[in-house]
């Protein structure tokens, strides 16, 4: 047992224990999964489930050198994770199992005394079948960073039923933008000093008027992203802008989610355009870049294919008022990741059998209770 930190969100308890693989280059959880759905009518297929692994190395080993590893899931490669002193790191995927109902995930081992270990393993069922669905299932999604604008609490689950993290935008949660995890930072407080007066600068951040939770979403909400997200959101009367950095060869995708703050009056329309790189046209937004939200629903935008001119440069995806609108643009969250290349359905022998001489006891995951 380790020390693990308070960290909101996060159970204690379970990141203070891991699992070390001192032996052997590649070893491997084997995971059932029910792959059926059944309700009043009929049964279906479970379409794609949320798997997420956690780290925290806390210098359970007295040697003060966190180790960097990579992830494997079913055959295919999932991310390099590089483990902090004192950090969480995370890396999340969503992928559809289109062949069999087991899901192996591998830690492989790729510098001399870099032994690979693991804090927690989580697998989510996505019971919706849109959800997600505007991805080729043939291909895994992989997330690096979920915001919840204007919210100073985590919302995880219950709030998020499939127990999605939604990070509040000015926390002490750090995205590593040129990699598929995401970093927690528990002792940065000049960083966080400096994050907090620069977006005070950008943008004001003010709670909406919700009388209720939204009741219904907008055709384009697939996603079915929690109620509590839509409370709260962005704003700002001069300048609305949200920056990232990405490498020119791996196109970033969001996901962003807008809902009116209040019911407006006759004379008070919000409208925006959504601007990639300062461009409007030749970008690939669905079902437009313009966008006008609505009181009472989630309306979701798809912004794809969004990169920087050089590696490690950035990109900008700016909230630019139209010419008739009377309000400032608002945003309520946003979601990044990245599409994996065509998914190797299966295992590879050599992982079968560090699996059964590893001897894991195999676990049937449910629906989360």
């Amino acid at each position: 047992m380790i020390d693990a930190p308070d960290v909101e969100a996060w159970d204690s308890r379970v990141m203070s224990s891991l699992r070390a693989f001192p032996t052997r280059k590649k070893n491997c959880y084997s995971i059932d999964i029910d792959v059926k759905a059944k309700d009043s009518t009929t049964t279906t297929r479970v379409v794609r489930f949320l798997v997420r692994a956690s780290f925290y190395y806390g210098n359970y080993d007295n040697k003060f050198s966190p180790p960097t590893f990579d992830l494997h899931f079913n055959g295919n490669s999932w991310s390099q994770i590089v483990t902090d002193q004192d950090s969480i790191i995370y890396a999340e995927m969503v992928f559809a199992l289109n062949k069999g109902n087991n899901i192996n995930i591998c830690l492989a081992q790729t510098q001399p005394d870099n032994i690979p270990f693991i804090s927690a393993l989580e697998v989510r069922s996505l019971n919706d079948p849109y959800a997600y669905s505007y991805i080729n299932r043939n291909h895994p999604l992989f997330f690096f960073e979920r915001f919840a604008f204007g919210t100073s609490t985590t919302i995880r689950y219950p709030e998020d039923d499939v127990d999605r993290i939604w990070a509040p935008f000015q926390t002490n949660i750090r995205v590593r933008s040129n990699s598929l995890y995401r970093n927690v930072i528990i002792d940065d407080e000049k960083a966080l000093e400096s994050l907090s007066a620069a977006l005070q600068q950008l943008i004001e951040i003010k709670n909406s008027n919700l009388s209720s939770p939204p009741v219904a979403f907008l055709r384009y909400s697939y996603d079915g992203p929690p109620n509590a997200i839509l409370k709260t959101h962005l704003s700002s009367s001069e300048k609305l802008a949200y920056t990232g950095v990405s490498d020119p060869k791996v196109p970033i995708n969001h996901n962003a989610y807008f809902s009116e703050a209040t019911i407006l009056n006759s004379t008070q329309k919000r409208s925006f355009n959504i601007l990639v790189n300062n461009k409007l046209d030749g970008v690939d937004i669905r079902p437009s870049s313009r966008v006008t939200p609505h009181f009472g629903f989630a309306q979701e935008v798809l912004i794809f294919n969004v990169t920087s001119f050089a590696t490690n440069s950035s990109y900008s995806i700016d909230f630019v008022p139209t010419d008739d609108s009377t309000l400032p643009p608002l945003i309520n969250a946003l979601e990044g990741y990245t599409v994996g290349d065509k998914l190797v359905q299966g295992t590879n022998s050599s992982d079968g059998n560090s699996l059964f001489e590893l001897n894991i006891k195999i676990y049937r995951i449910n629906k989360l209770s």
